[in-house]
């Protein structure tokens, strides 16, 4: 006997979820290793390997996060909201796979992609920065009101506590960047020696991954309970 349509609708949400979530916790960590295979050191962020021999990592796993989000239709605009799930999962959809298109700056000031050569060097590094902020805040906009307004107490306090950890790491490594590119030799050095912009990048995605993979259980649970009183 075939299984019900609903069920099997949300079994394949969980798997978008739990395949988001893993991306999400992922990234950072394959980065790390590989980084550290390569020559033993961290990055100042995780838009540097891009410049790296980790290219493909980075680039090949914001293009799946993209790819899954975009794919996400989500839940219909519930009362009091003022976007959908679909809009915001597009919106970070698209900006993840721009973030993976439009490169940070590097060293070495030469055109090496397609988005180089048609906009300039200066406004692709804009665009990796503008697109890296839609990306976290759309995310952050999710957990605290899409993802937070079901579920129990327990799991609703997870949602909101990935959407402030989103917020607050984006503020910190949008200030960071800003010291590494305009502060004093002081503070540059600081950044990039201590990493700040990887480390709050990483716990942004991190925060990201937590919160898909919490929402996927909690969908999963719900269809084994139907199941459950069905039977």
């Amino acid at each position: 006997m075939r299984g019900d349509p609903t069920d099997q609708v949300v079994a394949a949400y969980y798997r978008v979820r739990q395949m988001l979530g893993a991306l999400g916790v992922g990234l950072p960590v394959m980065l790390l290793f590989a980084g550290w295979v390569e020559d033993g050191r961290i990055l100042p962020s995780l838009s540097d390997y891009y410049h790296t021999i980790q290219r493909d990592i980075f680039v090949g796993c914001l293009f799946a996060i993209g790819t899954f989000l975009i794919a996400y239709r989500g839940h219909d605009r519930g009362p009091g909201e003022t976007v959908s799930d679909e809009i915001l999962t597009n919106i970070a959809g698209i900006s993840a796979i721009a973030i993976a298109l439009f490169p940070s700056e590097a060293e070495a000031q030469e055109v090496t992609t397609l988005t180089q050569a048609a906009f300039g060097l200066r406004a692709a590094v804009l665009g990796h920065y503008l697109f890296a902020q839609a990306f976290l805040y759309s995310l952050a906009w999710m957990c605290f009101v899409h993802f937070g307004r079901t579920g129990s107490p327990r799991r609703r306090a997870v949602y909101r506590g990935c959407g402030l950890a989103i917020v607050s790491v984006g503020i910190i490594a949008t200030l960071a960047a800003a010291g590494r590119r305009f502060g004093s030799e002081g503070i540059h050095s600081f950044v990039i020696d201590n990493s700040i912009v990887f480390w709050c990048e990483a716990a942004g995605v991190w925060a990201f991954g937590i919160a898909w993979l919490t929402k996927g259980r909690a969908e999963m649970l719900l269809t084994r309970r139907r199941r459950a009183r069905v039977a």
